[in-house]
């Protein structure tokens, strides 16, 4: 089945805003389809292209395996709702607000952040050593992966400048810490598979945990090498991401493609 890559843009919608809108509500179906959403207590947002530094996340209250390009809510840096049709009718999550707009108001960066409550995610934040590097997954972030302390719900704006000193100005995934997993990528199909790897690593850490046996680590020297192989130089490893998550969305065609509504 060929995947539909193009639905006509709204009227008086930009072009590249409307590709972002269609990806963006792809990925939160993706995101339910891999089990990783919390109800609806979690968000992805993705960089409108232009100057204006807006950024689009979710309708507060639409279930991820639910979300349309129409749902998704425009913001400026304030919080300011910027789609006229949503001002007084749709609401974001502020938590999301708080994490979000830290990260692309610093990161230029980076277009998608993603963020999870899942178990497994959940778990490992919990544990005083972190991701452990005991498989090839979790060998992917050797080296940069960040850590943010728990300061309780993340509604006190004051915590965005501790939130990007914590990510730093090259690291693409980060823990926080008591509370769950934060990725983001240069591209929707980078932060994909920044949060597709980071959650298996951690599902992978809390098996291998339960079952009480002594852990295998490969040799440091190992470690350093296989970080490095995860990050081939940049045309490389764009056309793999383009790749991958032209497979992705296979997994939801199927179900048609009403998330382009």
């Amino acid at each position: 089945m060929d995947i539909i890559t193009h639905v006509d843009c709204p009227s008086g919608m930009d072009e590249a805003e409307w590709q972002v809108r269609c990806d963006l509500a792809a990925l939160y179906r993706l995101v339910a389809h891999f089990r990783m959403t919390d109800f609806i207590y979690t968000h992805i947002s993705a960089r409108v292209p232009g100057p204006e530094h807006h950024f689009l996340i979710n309708q507060y209250g639409v279930l991820f395996e639910d979300m349309c390009a129409s749902d998704l809510v425009k913001v400026d840096l304030d919080g300011k709702i910027i789609d006229q049709t949503a001002a007084g009718t749709k609401f974001i999550n502020e938590a999301g607000f708080t994490i979000h707009s830290a990260i692309h108001a610093a990161r230029e960066d980076l277009i998608c952040v993603v963020h999870t409550h899942t178990a497994a995610g959940m778990a490992v934040s919990a544990q005083a050593h972190g991701l452990l590097p005991i498989t090839q997954h979790a060998l992917k972030f050797y080296g940069c992966l960040s850590y943010h302390g728990y300061e309780g719900i993340a509604l006190e704006l004051d915590e965005r400048p501790r939130l990007v000193a914590d990510l730093g100005p090259a690291n693409r995934a980060m823990i926080l810490t008591n509370h769950g997993l934060l990725a983001a990528g240069r591209s929707i199909a980078e932060a994909f598979l920044e949060i597709y790897y980071l959650e298996r690593a951690c599902q992978a850490q809390v098996a291998a945990l339960s079952g009480g046996a002594k852990l295998i680590f490969p040799p440091v020297a190992v470690q350093e090498h296989t970080a490095r192989q995860f990050n081939p130089p940049e045309p490389y490893l764009a056309a793999h991401c383009k790749m991958a998550w032209k497979s992705a969305l296979r997994l939801i065609e199927a179900t048609g493609s009403d998330y382009r509504r």
